[in-house]
């Protein structure tokens, strides 16, 4: 029984943590997402947190609203996909006891090898920003924190590592700036966050492991300042306090419950600090602007996943992160404005490693552009290639099995790449 309990707690982390998880292979390192608006697409990110050239600067530093002396609105779409690849993988299987002991017949081994557990998801967004006069100004948002979806099929060999993640969430955001001076100005903002998850592990024999979809919310805050140094040469600086998101939902272990019942739990899922650095210049005399930031990942504070009435379910051992962002802006006429940038990010994942979650350090390639439809309104356009690097995975497990005191122990040992293509659509107007 002791050993059945175990594994179940396992599984639970295992499968949960990776509803969390999943969305970092398409995005960024974690299970952070970049993808507030299609300019900041199109540069990386570079210098997001002070630019302003539209309302989504308000996601990144609510005090950039006080660079606007008209009311804004943006709104678009992104579209994530992800090209997950398990190579050079061999999956394992072996009956033992109670101690680990081998029983029966010897190790049996397969190939595992994956060429796309990616797939295609869409985050829209909308951003609004009202002055209210040369001092105050107010905003609304809500766009997508993450969302992504990760499956493999039904007889793949390692099932029970691999399944269905499909992740989705929401942040709604009320914002409000002041201006002190032509130089400072200061912001804060409150974030609801919604996040859902369905999540299936199985056997590739068709055993069903576990079934589950689980939602909830979460309460964070959002503070930044700006530092106006001329009108061509800006700064920004901007903290986001990120919270325990409780989730809560109905469980099925398909009968390696004691009732054979589904359990009902709340999960308590720690996201992390943000803090972000962001610098734009405009050379003097030319159409060409320089911008850069850099970001602060607290993912330390991902240690481990605990449960109201299961306990602490895994323990993590997450390192924070950081990600380096250069980007330009060329000014081409009234027309047209083009823009690239390139980011470096890097890998929250230290010693643990998955194939349903791979993680590494990664680089985006951006490029896009903006077309003024006239003097009050534009379209953006954006576009980003993340490609990561070769990650060494090895995962184990105890299943029970219909013998009395006889285990399941599986074993996949793989190498996961994963790269991404992120595109993003938005319109902007000033009234």
């Amino acid at each position: 029984m002791n050993k059945t309990r175990l594994f179940k707690k396992s599984l639970l982390a295992v499968t949960i943590t990776t509803a969390t998880l999943a969305s970092q292979q398409a995005l960024a390192a974690g299970f952070q997402l970049n993808a507030q608006s299609a300019t900041g697409i199109g540069r990386a990110f570079a210098g997001d947190a002070v630019i302003a050239d539209n309302a989504s600067v308000m996601a990144r530093n609510p005090a950039a609203m006080a660079l606007f002396d008209k009311t804004e609105l943006s709104l678009g779409f992104e579209s994530i996909t992800s090209m997950i690849e398990v190579k050079d993988a061999t999956y394992t299987t072996l009956l033992v006891d109670a101690n680990g002991n081998p029983v029966g017949f010897p190790p049996s081994q397969s190939n595992a090898d994956y060429d796309d557990a990616g797939d295609t998801s869409i985050a829209p967004n909308i951003h609004l920003i009202v002055p209210v006069n040369d001092t105050f100004a107010w905003g609304i948002n809500a766009y997508t924190n993450f969302g992504t979806k990760t499956e493999f099929s039904d007889d793949y060999v390692a099932g029970e590592y691999g399944g269905l993640t499909d992740v989705k969430s929401m942040n709604i955001g009320l914002a409000g700036s002041v201006r002190v001076n032509e130089q400072w100005s200061f912001g804060a903002g409150l974030d609801i966050i919604y996040g859902q998850g369905k999540l299936e592990r199985s056997l590739a024999s068709g055993t069903e492991l576990l079934s589950a979809d689980a939602n909830g919310w979460g309460l964070g805050f959002n503070v930044g300042t700006v530092f106006e140094l001329n009108e061509n040469n800006r700064f920004g600086l901007a903290y986001h306090y990120s919270p325990n998101l409780q989730a809560k939902g109905d469980i099925n272990y398909a009968g390696y419950t004691e009732s054979n019942s589904a359990i009902s739990d709340t999960l308590y899922m720690p996201l992390p600090d943000l803090l972000e650095l962001s610098g734009y210049h405009r050379i003097e005399d030319t159409k060409f602007a320089v911008h850069y930031s850099v970001q602060y990942i607290g993912w330390s504070s991902f240690d481990k996943l605990e449960a109201d009435k299961s306990g602490v379910l895994n323990n993590y051992d997450w390192q924070n992160g950081m990600h380096y962002a250069i980007g330009g802006t060329y000014y081409l006429n009234n027309d047209w404005t083009l823009r690239t940038g390139y980011m470096y990010d890097t890998s929250a994942q230290d010693e643990l490693t998955s194939i349903s979650v791979p993680d590494s350090d990664r680089q985006w390639f951006s490029a896009g552009f903006t077309y003024h439809l006239d003097s009050k309104s534009n379209i953006d356009f954006g576009f980003t290639y993340l490609m990561g690097k070769d990650v060494d995975v090895k995962e184990t497990k105890a299943l029970p099995t219909p013998t009395q005191g006889v285990y399941l122990a599986t074993q996949v040992e793989a190498t996961t790449h994963a790269d991404a293509i992120l595109l993003g659509l938005q319109y902007s107007r000033s009234f």
